[in-house]
């Protein structure tokens, strides 16, 4: 084979870089193959020629890293010409090899072609066909690194110890940074070459993945299981030189100064200490009150006394936490910020009362002993959800990107149900399923928990074999985990989610065969609302896809005749508008929240109970409600409103078990939903077609036309916001219904979206003051946009 010596690397003069089989020109190809061979010639042999073999999948280049001097990369020149694969070869000379084998891997990376590089060693400890396969998992899922990880999965352990010692010593001097991926020392990953910042980087170690993580702390990290085989030839690498090394190269991360490290110093520290000194005069506060109401004053009963004191207390420290320790430029407002703190002390409040009640009744300890202990004991967790959900000192930026905190694994082993059986009909569980539901156009549903959003939709006429089934039963991991993870299985295809406390935590598992099978933890069972909202209604959305129509997340009504889709972001305003519309305007009642599109404009109602938020309060009359639905209904609004959802979002970036918080909380305090027809008399259509449609909005006045490629951008978008809670991102793509992928559903609801639109007149609206329910009939008589028509009475 002919030799091309292109001469010395731009980036290392001392780099000599040979092409065997140069690319064809123009063509690019999307993988770039990094192996370090620093073994065996006929090791490398074997990986070139496996990743030579002609099979479909991404086109790929292999860069080949030599480091040694017994021609293990020099061997490849030897291969016939049957490959297939381009391969470069990166030598240096045994002088002029400063950086190590890690400098070698940067000038790779510098000059691959690929939008992917694959990082893995040539020792044949790793199979060659999973390269493509870890570059298509990123693709796929939108990832930015995905390792092959010795630690990942069920049955994920390392045959050697000092590979467990290694990692435990990583983790040990990043545990923020390097907590969440069980691998960051696997030396087999694929890492998306745009979501690196080479100049960032020294790898001047041998552990590559290692220096990328800790550098670039915000990258969306994937894992694949893998057993790795013996070294086949070669010295092995664990040695107490290589344990130097190691911990030389985290040492030099620890202490990398600022300018070159992906972390900007902070101070939290600082920040904790004032917090600190505030907690404590928070703390007098509170026991003077407690003082004064239990035992000087009034007399009240040590916890009557106990809730009294915290109200005072949560003023105080609010108070001075906005003056004192954050007093720089906020990211929200101070309502927003003062309803998120109370709501925080007043969570904190249920898990201190029974503390308070077992040491003063159960041990004896004073009360105001016992008070003072509790407070202390959730101080860090105060800071820790003060410093990131609420004052946003954790939220990502440009320096100091988000870290996701649950583990995603990509699982191809064949795998069974829990129960050992196959994954859609899992022996042990009960087959009776009480509850049965008809979607029409969209699926039937049997469930062991009666869903309420879904009562409209009650079909007691099916059968139990339906196309969506839900049972409660052990799911998750049988031990604690020190984070959540969702697992995908590759086959059959299933999702599985676990959280923190093992079998007792908010589990679920999705088979997705047929009939679609749905085990839910007994702890999430109990909380119906969470089940159908974080997980059901992610499935039915996709499930839809698969029947040609879309669950739209917005409100539809039929008025003087005109079909009229309403749209808007989570919390605007959608369900107080279409109250308005069906009392004074007589309108027919579809849907406040979700509707069932087709292509062609058509909708089906999807009548969900209505969520009666705290702005939606001004649409819901006295004589609607009971008095003890009214006395209940202010706590249960501002639990459930956007200052509680942004406190709930805030905390899903926290390593904290959110599932079941959530389960736990809609159980303590459930969402005030009510039926359209237990608020006001209304007529609910089966279905409409639309030609109207509003995006509203707050602010000042203002309406105009929107292009049909804007409108369903807009709706997308607003559908979206409605999916935000975890672990919608990390469930949704696992997804397979049929032969279409996440991907390929995406696309196939684009277009079904934007065909509807085409037919619809779409317009933006924008008011001040919630008065959509105003503007909205005169708009459909008028047809007019831009200058408001006339004064009007307010709302």
């Amino acid at each position: 084979m002919k030799e091309n010596a292109k001469g010395k690397s731009e980036l290392d003069p001392t780099l000599t870089e040979f092409d065997i089989r140069p690319a064809q020109e123009n063509q690019l190809p999307e993988i770039s193959v990094i192996i370090t061979a620093a073994t065996q010639a006929d090791n490398v042999a074997f990986i070139v020629r496996r990743l030579s073999q002609k099979q479909p999948g991404p086109s790929m280049e292999i860069l080949l890293v030599d480091e040694s001097d017994d021609g293990a990369g020099h061997a490849v020149l030897s291969l016939d010409g049957r490959s297939r694969v381009p391969v470069r070869l990166f030598h240096r000379a045994p002088g002029e090899r400063h950086g190590g084998l890690g400098g070698a891997v940067l000038a790779c990376l510098t000059q691959a072609r690929g939008a992917w590089a694959v990082l893995m060693d040539g020792d044949r400890r790793y199979p060659p066909a999973l390269a493509p396969w870890l570059t298509e998992i990123g693709r796929a899922r939108d990832m930015d690194v995905v390792i092959a990880s010795r630690f990942a999965g069920q049955d994920g352990v390392s045959r050697h110890w000092a590979s467990l010692l290694s990692t435990t010593a990583a983790k040990a001097f990043f545990p923020h940074l390097l907590g969440r991926p069980s691998d960051p020392l696997s030396g087999f990953f694929a890492v998306r070459r745009a979501a690196l910042n080479l100049d960032r980087l020294r790898l001047d170690g041998f552990k590559p993945l290692l220096e990328i993580l800790v550098r670039h702390p915000g990258l969306r990290v994937a894992e694949v299981p893998l057993r790795t085989q013996p070294r086949s030839a070669g010295r092995r690498q664990v040695s107490p030189r290589a344990g130097v090394t190691l911990v030389r190269q985290l040492v030099r991360l620890r202490t990398a100064p600022p300018g070159r490290h992906a972390l900007s110093p902070n101070n939290r520290l600082m920040r904790a200490g004032a917090f600190g000194l505030v907690g404590l005069s928070g703390l007098v506060v509170n026991t003077a009150v407690l003082w004064l109401l239990h035992g000087h004053l009034l007399g009240l009963h040590y916890l009557l006394a106990a809730i009294l004191a915290t109200e005072a207390s949560t003023t105080w420290l609010f108070v001075l936490t906005e003056m004192l320790v954050y007093r720089g430029a906020k990211s929200s407002s101070t309502v927003s910020r003062a309803v998120r703190f109370f709501l925080l002390n007043h969570a904190l409040l249920v898990l201190r009362l029974p503390m308070l009640a077992l040491l003063v009744d159960a041990i004896g300890l004073g009360v105001l002993s016992a008070n003072a202990f509790t407070l202390g004991l959730l101080f860090l967790v105060r800071f820790g959800v003060t410093d990131m959900a609420i004052y946003g000192r954790g939220e990502p930026s440009a320096t100091t990107p988000t870290r996701d905190p649950i583990r995603l694994i990509v699982d191809a082993t064949p795998t069974r149900s829990p129960a050992g059986g196959a994954p859609n009909r899992s022996p042990g569980l009960a087959r009776y399923l009480p509850y049965r539901y008809c979607i029409p156009n969209v699926a039937t549903i049997g469930s062991q928990v009666r869903l309420a959003e879904l009562d409209y939709f009650r079909a007691q006429w099916l059968g139990q074999d339906t196309e969506i089934q839900i049972r409660v039963g052990p799911v998750g991991s049988r031990r604690p985990l020190p984070r959540a993870v969702v697992t995908q299985f590759a086959w059959p295809p299933a999702i599985e989610y676990s959280e923190h406390l093992g079998r007792f935590g908010a589990n679920f598992r999705v088979s997705l065969g047929s009939p679609i099978e749905v085990i839910v933890s007994p702890g999430l069972g109990r909380s119906p609302h969470v089940v159908y909202t974080n997980i059901l209604e992610a499935l039915l959305r996709f499930v839809a896809v698969s029947r040609g129509v879309m669950l739209l997340h917005s409100a539809c009504v039929e008025l003087d005749g005109f079909g009229v889709l309403i749209s808007a972001r989570t919390d605007t305003g959608k369900t107080g508008t279409v109250l308005r519309l069906v009392r004074e305007r007589g309108a027919k009642f579809l849907s406040d929240d979700m509707i069932v599109l087709c292509g062609d404009g058509r909708v089906g109602c999807f009548p969900k109970p209505l969520t009666i938020s705290h702005h939606t309060l001004r649409a819901a009359r006295s004589e609607e409600l009971s008095r003890r639905e009214w006395r209940r209904l202010w706590l249960q609004s501002l639990l459930h409103s956007r200052q509680g959802r942004q406190l709930g979002l805030s905390l899903s970036h926290l390593n904290v078990p959110i599932m079941a918080t959530n389960a736990l909380t809609q159980r303590i305090v459930p969402p005030p939903k009510y039926a359209v027809d237990r608020l006001l008399p209304c007529e609910i259509a089966a279905e409409a077609r639309v030609t109207e449609l509003f995006v509203i909005e707050r602010g000042p006045y203002a309406v105009a036309d929107m292009r049909p490629e804007d409108t369903a951008s807009t709706l997308l978008a607003n559908t979206e916001d409605a999916y935000q809670f975890p672990p919608f991102s990390h469930f949704t793509p696992s997804i397979v219904i049929g032969e279409d992928d996440h991907r390929a559903l995406r696309e196939k609801e684009r277009d079904i979206l934007s065909a509807a639109v085409r037919g619809m007149r779409a317009r933006s609206l924008a008011v001040p003051d919630f008065s959509w329910a105003d503007e909205i009939p005169k708009l459909l008589i008028t047809g007019t946009t831009g200058e408001r028509p006339a004064p009007r009475r307010s709302a």
